[in-house]
C-alpha cells in the first residue's frame, strides 16, 4: 500500500547535520509516509550515516549519484529524481540541513489539503539560527492565497523546507525547472496557475544561516534568475513592475563592497521578513 506523504530530500558531505534531519520526519506524529533521499555523490561519511538510518527505519529509500548532479542541473536535477520515484499523493521538502520543529506539521498539512480541494500548496513559518544553533530570527510568510499572489513576484512566498504540495499537480506544471537557482521560486508560481495558496501562522522549520553569505557571482546569478522569472510570470501575478523594481535593487546590492553590505544587510533583511 502507497503512502499519503512521501518526503524529498537532497544530500551533499552533510555528515554532521544530515541525521538530525532525517529524525525530525521520522519523529513525526503522522506516520503514513516515506522518506526519499538523494545522496548526490557525497565523499565524506554521509552514505555511511544514511546506511545506518535505513537499517533502523524502514519508511526510508536512499538513491545514490555516483556522479554529482548538482552541478548539471542544480537541486531541481535531485529533487525530480526523487519525485519520480516518490508513491505518495503528497510531497513534502526538507534539507539537509533543516529540522523540524513541529511534530504536528505533517498532520496539520495533509488535513488542510484533504479538507480543501482547490487548494495545491501549504507551508508554514521558520526559524532561523546560526552555527551553534542559536535563533537568530524567526518569521512567518503571508497565510491567505489572496494576499500570498499580491506579493508572489516581490519575493519568495514559501519556505521550501516548509511545504506540502499535491504530486498530480506538481506533475501537471512539469515539475522544477532544471536550475542552480530558486527553483522552488518557480514552482510555487506554476503551482498557483492551477490551484490556491496557505501558509500555516505557526513555525514549522528550523534552518541554518548563513546563506548570505554566498559568493559575488552566486548572488548575481540568483538576482538575474529572479529578474527573468519575474518578466516571465507578469502576466500571471499583479504587481510585476514594483517586484521587478525591489529584485533589481538586490542585484545592485549584490554588487556593493562588503562593508557597506555589512551595514545595510540588517535592515533590509528586516525588511524582507516583515513584508513578505
Amino acid at each position: 500500500m502507497n503512502p499519503l506523504v512521501s518526503v524529498i530530500m537532497a544530500t551533499y558531505n552533510r555528515a554532521n547535520l544530515v541525521g538530525r534531519a532525517i529524525k525530525s520526519v521520522i519523529d513525526q506524529s503522522f506516520n503514513d509516509l516515506e522518506l526519499i533521499i538523494v545522496d548526490d555523490a557525497s565523499s565524506d561519511e554521509t552514505p555511511r550515516i544514511l546506511s545506518e538510518w535505513q537499517k533502523k527505519e524502514k519508511r526510508i529509500k536512499i538513491i545514490r549519484n555516483e556522479i554529482n548532479l548538482w552541478q548539471d542541473k542544480g537541486l531541481a536535477g535531485n529533487l525530480n529524481k526523487a519525485i519520480e520515484e516518490a508513491r505518495g499523493k503528497y510531497i513534502a521538502r526538507i534539507d539537509d540541513d533543516d529540522y523540524w520543529i513541529n511534530s504536528d506539521k505533517l498532520k496539520k498539512q495533509v488535513e488542510f489539503l484533504e479538507k480543501n480541494s482547490g487548494y495545491v500548496l501549504c507551508g508554514g513559518g521558520v526559524v532561523v539560527e546560526d552555527k551553534f544553533e542559536k535563533e537568530i530570527f524567526r518569521y512567518l510568510k503571508i497565510e491567505k492565497d489572496d494576499d500570498i499572489r499580491k506579493k508572489a513576484l516581490m519575493a519568495n512566498p514559501f519556505a521550501h523546507g516548509s511545504v506540502l504540495y499535491l504530486k498530480s499537480s506538481f506533475e501537471k506544471v512539469g515539475g522544477y525547472e532544471n536550475s542552480k537557482y530558486i527553483e522552488d521560486w518557480e514552482l510555487w508560481l506554476k503551482l498557483g496557475k492551477i490551484g490556491k495558496f496557505y501558509n500555516f501562522s505557526e513555525y514549522f522549520l528550523r534552518y541554518l544561516g548563513g546563506h548570505d553569505n554566498l559568493s559575488l557571482i552566486h548572488q548575481k546569478e540568483q538576482f538575474k534568475t529572479a529578474l527573468k522569472l519575474i518578466k516571465k510570470y507578469r502576466n500571471n501575478y499583479p504587481n510585476w513592475i514594483p517586484a521587478y523594481f525591489f529584485n533589481f535593487l538586490q542585484y545592485f546590492y549584490a554588487l556593493l563592497p562588503v562593508f557597506i553590505k555589512k551595514f545595510l544587510h540588517p535592515v533590509l533583511a528586516r525588511l524582507k521578513q516583515n513584508s513578505f
